[in-house]
């Protein structure tokens, strides 16, 4: 049996602003815009290359009422150096890059503190 992780939900504050960020910021495709009813939007983005996209929006359930956030979502990437230096100029505030011994990371968080990690596996 296959088990495929494809959508990932984020909470947000302010779905336009989250949207802005995720698609001019991080280049991430969006896939989808709806209104389906009863004050619901939903809001789907996904990573250039990624099988896996996140959900944004209101009416879902999928909020939490203690104000936490998604914390360490991975982006595994094959130059760091490179999708570090193109978020920074679209203007993400992506830390230093730390090498683990020939794994890389980097890291940063959306508007709402939703923390991201872009991984490289190997030398470069």
């Amino acid at each position: 049996m296959d088990m495929k992780l494809e959508v990932v939900p984020l909470p947000v504050t302010d779905i336009d602003r989250s949207k802005t960020f995720y698609t001019t910021v991080l280049g991430f495709t969006l896939d989808h815009d709806v209104e389906p009813g009863n004050g619901m939007r939903i809001v789907q983005l996904t990573p250039p290359g990624s099988a896996c996209s996140v959900v944004i929006g209101t009416g879902m359930g999928g909020g939490s009422p203690d104000g936490s956030r998604v914390q360490g979502l991975h982006l595994v990437v094959d130059d760091i150096s490179a999708a570090r230096d193109l978020l920074r100029g679209r203007g993400a505030d992506v830390s230093d890059i730390d090498d683990m011994g020939g794994v890389k990371f980097a890291y940063f968080s959306d508007p709402d503190g939703n923390s991201w990690v872009l991984q490289q596996i190997g030398q470069r």
